[in-house]
């Protein structure tokens, strides 16, 4: 099982061992679960199901970032407690997945859960060194402003920028535009990432012992969940693009800081965004198409999950009606094809699915060959004479245990 690394730029081994580990990481429960979030989670459940059809033993570790400013802001838009409003969404979203045939991770953390490992973690930082305070705005920090806010320092990690590759302009520019704060009085370095946000007046707090009440960075969050769920070291580090940078090389260089020089994934796989009417499908933007919305319109699921999995993952490209059309399409028609006792032998369909998935999860291919298998089964009038009993059983237990589709 090959899959395309970010880092490197070339199809590497998934996992060379019995036990396949993978951190993906989660939703920011509001507006869950739009196309790009399924895109996503659709992609790596194609891995861990090619890694289980394989014999592997697999771990897949997820989390849900259940206290972020993108949630507390539109908490505070809609008059919703933002408890309420995550609650609800992780709810919908676990509806959703389950609904797509996505295989659960597990362990599933939230970050409000796990408050105690992340602070540690931070703690630990500070001790050794590879963080450091920066003061807090008047009115901040509670009872103990002068604690102030913590950053982790970049300097300490002569590795950081091997997993995206950029450049340091570019690198600067992805910082600004996805949640960074390069223009913060008091950091040794613009790109040096937030570890620990002091209170401030009207938001959620947690007792942070030493670093004073607060809450935790972004990037720290999945870097220690990541370390207690799987280990230190694991497989595939997944998400989508954009999570590339910063996401994704800030928190692998906390687990170094934390863990020492060798404690990184060994694989950075991402998957392409999707985009609606000319854009990428954002929650900022506004243009989503909602999966649980598909679902109450009637949509079936395994539709939606066809129409993804007709594209590759790592490419980009629009959800339209046109895709929803192909998918309900096929759906119908591989279902119509396996409704008999008998059909043509479906030793190779069989055997081109699992190769498709193993050559960097290409599920375009893979549904060619079921495609293939599915006309032959239909064509009027053909012979029948070579008909293998139970070959639609085959056909539908491949499409299901490895493309995740309920006929």
């Amino acid at each position: 099982m090959r899959i395309h690394d970010t880092t490197t730029g070339t199809l590497v081994e998934a996992a060379p061992g019995p036990t396949a580990r993978s951190y993906v990481c989660g939703i920011t429960p509001y507006d869950a679960t739009h196309l790009g979030h399924a895109a996503t989670y659709i992609a790596f459940d194609l891995l861990h199901r090619a890694w289980t059809d394989a014999g592997k033993s697999v771990e897949h570790c997820s989390n849900v970032t259940d206290i972020d400013d993108p949630l507390l802001e539109r908490a505070d838009a809609t008059g919703v407690d933002w408890r309420d409003l995550a609650r609800d969404q992780v709810a919908l979203f676990r509806e959703d997945m389950t609904a797509l045939a996505v295989v659960p991770p597990q362990p599933w953390t939230g970050v409000v859960e796990h408050m105690a490992p992340i602070v540690a973690a931070v703690e630990r930082m500070l001790a050794d060194g590879t963080a450091y305070r920066v003061p807090v705005e008047p009115g901040a920090g509670g009872v103990d402003p002068d604690l102030g806010d913590v950053y982790a320092d970049l300097s300490a990690d002569p590795a950081f920028g091997t997993v995206s590759g950029y450049d340091g302009a570019t690198m600067a520019e992805l910082f600004a535009e996805r949640g960074g704060d390069p223009d913060r009085d008091g950091k040794k370095n613009p790109l040096d990432p937030l570890l620990w946000r002091r209170e401030r007046p009207g938001e959620p707090t947690w007792d942070g012992g030493t670093l004073g009440s607060g809450r935790p960075g972004w990037h720290v969050e999945c870097s220690v969940i990541a370390r207690d769920g799987i280990g230190a070291s694991f497989d595939v580090q997944g998400g989508g693009a954009d999570l590339a940078f910063p996401h994704h090389e800030m928190s692998v260089s906390h687990g170094r800081m934390l863990d020492g020089p060798g404690s990184a994934p060994r694989v950075h796989a991402h998957a392409g965004l999707v985009g609606l009417e000319g854009h990428k499908m954002s929650k900022s933007r506004g243009n989503l198409v909602l999966v649980s919305a598909l679902r109450r319109d009637g949509v079936d699921p395994m539709a939606v999950r066809l129409g993804v999995l007709a594209h590759h993952y790592r490419s980009e490209w629009e959800w339209t009606d046109a895709v929803l059309a192909a998918g309900v399409d096929r759906l119908e028609r591989w279902r119509r094809a396996v409704s008999g006792d008998g059909g043509p032998d479906a030793t190779a369909m069989l055997a081109t699915v699992r190769a498709a998935l193993a050559e960097d999860l290409d599920a375009p291919r893979a549904l060619d060959a079921v495609d293939a298998w599915a006309r032959t089964a239909l064509a009027p009038g053909r012979d029948t004479s070579g008909d293998v009993e139970g070959a639609p059983g085959v056909v539908a237990r491949t499409v299901d245990a490895l493309l995740g589709v309920r006929l």
